[in-house]
This record gives C-alpha cells, sequence and structure tokens, in this order.
C-alpha cells in the first residue's frame, strides 16, 4: 500500500496518527501496540471534529503522568518494546533520529539526551501510534508534498526560539518544504522525525489507485482554513509493458575455438565487474566441426568501447560483432531483509522476487539450511517487508 500525505496546513505526530485512524487504522490495534510498550497512565481515543466544514479526525491522547522531560534512551527502551516488531522498529528509529538531532544541537551523546517538550508520554503514544497504525494499514510507501514551513517564534525549555525550531529543521535535512502565511510551529519535531525515519519520499502523489482518504486535524484553530493533514491510500497500479523503460542497448559478440573455461569465467566475471549489463556464453561449432563457445556482452553505449578492448585483451579474439538493439527494462527494486538474522539481499520485479544467489548460499551454510528453503525464506520476507528497517525472520533483535 502507498500513502500519499499532503500536509495542507502543516504535521504533527498527533495529526498523522489522527489521519491514519481516519482512512481506516483500527483504533483498537494500535492502543494494543502502544500497550505493549509497558507505559501506564495513557489513555487514546479518535475523536470525529469539524473544522471550517471538513470532518477529520483528532486523536486524543490522555495522561495522568504529566512529566515532559525524560532521557531519550528511556523512550527507546520503552518504544522498543511495542508489537509487532515492524512497530517498534519505526517508533525505534523516530526517537533514535530525535536524539541525534537533539544530541548535535546541543553537543551532547544522543544516549545522555533529556528531551523536554518531546519527553512527555503522548510523543512516545503518538510515535509509536502511527507506526501501529502505518503497520496495520499495510503500508509500504511513504510520499509526502512539501512541507509548509511557520515563521516566527516558539518557546521552548531553552527560550524562545525561531520557527522553525532548530530541532525540527535539523531533522528536515534532505525533505521537501516551502514557505507558509500560517505563523509558528507548523510542522513538529515529531512529525519531521516519524518521515525521516520512515524513508519518506517527497513530490506530488506517485502513480496509485486510490482506496482510502483520511484527514487528521490538529490542536490549534485556524482563523479561516482547517487545521488539518490529509493521507490518501493507495494500491500500486499493475506494471504494464507501457510502464517499463525503454533503452538502447550495444551487444558485442565473439566466437572463440580455442580459448580455455578458466579464461572464459574470468573474462567473464571482469566485464560484469566493469559495468557488462550481463555477459553470458553460448555453444556453437565452427568449420571443421570444431567444437566451440560464443561469448555474448551487453553493454550500455557509453560502455561498449572498454568492454570490446577488455574482451580483445583477455581473449585475443581476433574480430568482435557488435550489435546496437533495444530493450524493455521492467521496474526493480533491491530489499534487504534477514533470514534467522543474516542479511539476504532480494531483487524485485512486478511480477516476483528473486533473493541473490551468492547471498542467499552464503546465508545458507552459514545457518546450517537448504538454499531453497533461505532464498524462500528471503522472498516472502521482501515481498512482505514494511516500512522502517530491515525484515526479520526468527532471531531476536
Amino acid at each position: 500500500m502507498i500513502c500519499w500525505i499532503n500536509p495542507f496546513t502543516g504535521l504533527a505526530g498527533d495529526m498523522l496518527l489522527g489521519a491514519l485512524l481516519d482512512a481506516g487504522a483500527p483504533l483498537e490495534q494500535v492502543r494494543d501496540s502502544i500497550a505493549a510498550t509497558g507505559l501506564t497512565g495513557w489513555e487514546l481515543d479518535a475523536v470525529r471534529i469539524n473544522s471550517h466544514g471538513l470532518t477529520a479526525t483528532s486523536a486524543r491522547v490522555r495522561v495522568t503522568d504529566h512529566a515532559t522531560e525524560r532521557r531519550a534512551a528511556e523512550l527507546i527502551a520503552l518504544a522498543a518494546a511495542a508489537r509487532p516488531e515492524p512497530v517498534a522498529a519505526l517508533a525505534v528509529a523516530a526517537l533514535t533520529e530525535i536524539a541525534r538531532a537533539e544530541g548535535r544541537l546541543h553537543g551532547t551523546d544522543p544516549a545522555d539526551v533529556h528531551l523536554h517538550e518531546l519527553g512527555g508520554h503522548d510523543a512516545l503514544v503518538d510515535i509509536v501510534g502511527v507506526a501501529a497504525a502505518l503497520h496495520a494499514l499495510g503500508v509500504a510507501e511513504l510520499v509526502c508534498a512539501p512541507l509548509p514551513l511557520g515563521t516566527g517564534r516558539v518557546r521552548s525549555a531553552h527560550g524562545v526560539l525561531p520557527c522553525p525550531a532548530p530541532a525540527t529543521m535539523a531533522l528536515l535535512t534532505g525533505a521537501a518544504v516551502t514557505g507558509t502565511d500560517l505563523p509558528g510551529e507548523t510542522v513538529t519535531p515529531t512529525g519531521a522525525a516519524l518521515l525521516r525515519a520512515a524513508g519518506t519520499r517527497y513530490g506530488p502523489p506517485p502513480p496509485m489507485t486510490p482506496v482510502a482518504t483520511g484527514y487528521g486535524v490538529g490542536t490549534r484553530t485556524l482563523a479561516d482554513r482547517p487545521n488539518v493533514v490529509a493521507v490518501t491510500l493507495g494500491s500500486p497500479p499493475v506494471p504494464s509493458a507501457a510502464q517499463s523503460a525503454v533503452e538502447e542497448v550495444v551487444t558485442l559478440e565473439t566466437n572463440l575455438d580455442d580459448v580455455t573455461g578458466e579464461i572464459l569465467a574470468h573474462t567473464i566475471a571482469r566485464a560484469l565487474e566493469q559495468g557488462a549489463l550481463d555477459a553470458w556464453t553460448t555453444p556453437a561449432v565452427m568449420k571443421k566441426g570444431r567444437p566451440a563457445q560464443v561469448l555474448h556482452v551487453l553493454a550500455r553505449p557509453a560502455d561498449a568501447g572498454a568492454l570490446r578492448e577488455l574482451v580483445l585483451a583477455e581473449t585475443g579474439t581476433l574480430g568482435i560483432r557488435q550489435t546496437v538493439q533495444t530493450r524493455v527494462v521492467a521496474p526493480r527494486r533491491m530489499r534487504t531483509v534477514e533470514v534467522d538474522g543474516v542479511p539476504v539481499r532480494v531483487k524485485q520485479g512486478p511480477f516476483g522476487g528473486k533473493a541473490e544467489h551468492d547471498e542467499a548460499a552464503a546465508a545458507a551454510a552459514r545457518l546450517g539450511l537448504p538454499l531453497r528453503t533461505v532464498a524462500d525464506r528471503a522472498r516472502r520476507l521482501a515481498e512482505a517487508e514494511p516500512i522502517g528497517g530491515s525484515t526479520r525472520e526468527g532471531g531476536t533483535r
């Protein structure tokens, strides 16, 4: 599932949680994930509110422990106990990003950072709650429109600071932002940390088939507009030939009847190391009935010259055929999963995935399992991989 975020007036952790609940995330499941942290003295409710004619959901967090200052390490330890494990992974990643940002700003080791405004129960509930809602909705990809940044000043435990707050700006490194006419804090560190930890991309709505839209309302009341963030959930489009890339390639070929298998294997390995898209041999019978091999090297046009020289030097051939062709390239991505704690990369395309052979074989040898078993586990893990961290099967965190 893809989730596109439209931060109309900004973004905060509670606003994002409200929008995800409004889009269909089950409240009880979110509560259960938060309860697994061991945190006590809190309640979470989803309340429907009408703001300037738009009905949205407010994620209401009520606490009996009103302490706002805690060590980041304490909150991270609580988040690590959230369940299921992918929820804990994203929550821990978001809190770790906050600790690193605060540590850099204050010249303190992240492990020793004391969080002031972000150290309360509600911050942990918002962060774990968003992670749980994303997991429950099956969101595998987050995309966000540029974040609007307010102006003016904000009061903090360290005094009056400019808007956006320094911690927020540190967490927004690499994000897409834009100015707004709204004063005050429009993007909070919690919201920025969640987007950063989830590996959010920025831009317009990606290609998808929308299935649900939710609106989350913030605590601030604006005079002329609803203070909301919108999320749209969509399923990825079914890949087709029209969505695949078409590119020009060069095929190099030469017939070889006097080259050993060791040299052929070495030449193929060298060609792949130097940028060949693929390299292989096919058996052939040449003049006078001689058995031979045809060496094929597939290359990008820019690499063809260097690869042609490599084949000439390694094989001693007296001629190479060169053909310019086009190929259709389906979209693909590489993901790293963990099988019983051992990392394995999986290449995924529109119609399936496959574990990298060498890594799967090394993992199989290390784990004492059949190669086929490890490769199948890795493929299934990659297909189910959630946002935040690598996916694990077996073992402990």
